[in-house]
């Protein structure tokens, strides 16, 4: 079923997002993962594709393994970045003969190590391009990014927003954001987005709060505030990251009942296949 469609008959309820493994321990940790978190029947569940080609191969791998779980619907992500519009075909051609309805669609990163990679010269500069293909199929529902506090390489909010309008003009039928741990961004990103007529589904993207010198590390590449109180609060915890990942659940538990609290009956979380924090969050807040 697609996701669009989901969203628009389900009152409330979760998405989880997984990574592809890399080895078969992985393997068995993620099907362990969904099959403990597919008990809170999951509006869908989605796998990250690799930046500039590195897991390609694996997140196929674990989007067929996903398929196994038959009662879970099914979101691939899939970038322009390391592919070429033979391959983008290719896969998508793979993915609608597998029954698969739904697609993530992603610009990427520049492959590591390429700071002067330019996006121009490729079949898919921008996201909004990978959707025009997706939707030329009139088979796949297309998802996409869209960032609270703005693309790191967007020069403000307002182009932001322009490239946003360009991947809904191009047939977005939902979005989810990117990690945000204020929540007054997300609401600013709704308001900003209602201004410009844009009235698409928006997940709120919840990453649980665990170990925060990681989460520093993801939001000092993507643009992203962390509050200054929680941060404070587990970094005198570094040498007792059980007590630190206690705080930051905690925190990421307030962050999802003020959602809540506010109209918000649908989040998506990254989950990074630890089904344990998943679960501690969601039975604190249904």
């Amino acid at each position: 079923m697609k996701i669009n469609e989901i969203l628009k008959h389900s009152e409330k309820g979760f998405s989880f997002e997984f990574f592809p493994p890399k080895t078969e321990k992985g393997r068995v940790s993620l099907s362990n993962t969904v099959d403990l978190l597919k008990k809170y029947n999951p509006l869908y569940v989605s796998m990250t594709y690799g930046a500039g080609g590195g897991s390609q191969a694996q997140t196929k791998d674990a989007v067929s393994m996903l398929l196994d779980f038959k009662d879970l619907e099914v979101m691939p992500h899939l970038t322009c970045i390391g592919s070429c519009e033979k391959d983008i075909k290719q896969m998508l051609d793979g993915y609608k003969s597998q029954g698969i309805e739904n697609v993530m669609a992603l610009r990427g990163d520049p492959p590591m190590g390429q700071s002067n990679f330019n996006f121009s010269t490729k079949n898919y500069a921008h996201a909004s391009d990978l959707v025009r293909t997706l939707k030329q199929y009139n088979h796949f529902c297309v998802g996409v990014a869209v960032y609270p506090e703005g693309h790191i390489e967007s020069k403000s909010l307002d182009q932001d927003m322009d490239f946003t309008k360009k991947k809904v003009d191009a047939g977005a039928d939902f979005a989810v954001t990117q990690m945000f741990f204020d929540n007054a961004y997300y609401y600013a990103l709704l308001e900003r987005m209602s201004k410009k007529a844009i009235s698409l589904p928006v997940l709120p993207g919840i990453l649980p709060l665990t170990d925060v010198e990681k989460v520093k590390q993801f939001a000092a590449i993507c643009r992203t505030t962390i509050p200054s109180d929680i941060t404070t609060k587990m970094e005198k915890f570094r040498h007792n990251p059980v007590e630190m990942e206690k705080i930051g659940v905690e925190y990421t538990i307030k962050q999802c009942r003020d959602l809540i609290n506010n109209g918000v009956k649908k989040i998506h979380f990254f989950t990074l296949n630890k089904p344990e924090i998943i679960t501690a969050i969601i039975d604190a807040i249904q």
